[in-house]
């Protein structure tokens, strides 16, 4: 299919991974607190969190792994963006490390 004929989503470098699985957060002071990966590409991912986190802000997560077979995922993000919803807030974040 010739590239103009794919839609948006479509076009990305990294395509985006529905997850929605728990994960575990790090604040630079050494605070820890949980929310939900809802997808994870190759350069970011989104998380709902709870409590706001400012834009800039640089976080270290755990995504457990489902199988004995592969180690947790690790990283260092900065948060993009966040963004009130019902319940909670999302975060729109870029990977800046892979630790794991």
């Amino acid at each position: 299919m010739p590239m103009t004929m794919r839609d948006y989503s479509e076009k990305r470098d990294f395509h985006r991974m529905q997850v929605n699985s728990e994960i575990q957060i790090t604040d630079s002071s050494g605070q820890h607190f949980k929310g939900v990966c809802r997808d994870l590409s190759g350069t970011g991912m989104q998380i709902w969190v709870s409590q706001p986190v400012g834009e800039d802000t640089e976080l270290g997560t755990l995504l457990p792994s489902s199988s004995d077979n592969f180690p947790p995922f690790e990283t260092t993000v900065k948060v993009l963006r966040c963004e009130p919803v019902d319940d909670g807030y999302l975060l729109g974040t870029t990977i800046t490390e892979v630790k794991k």
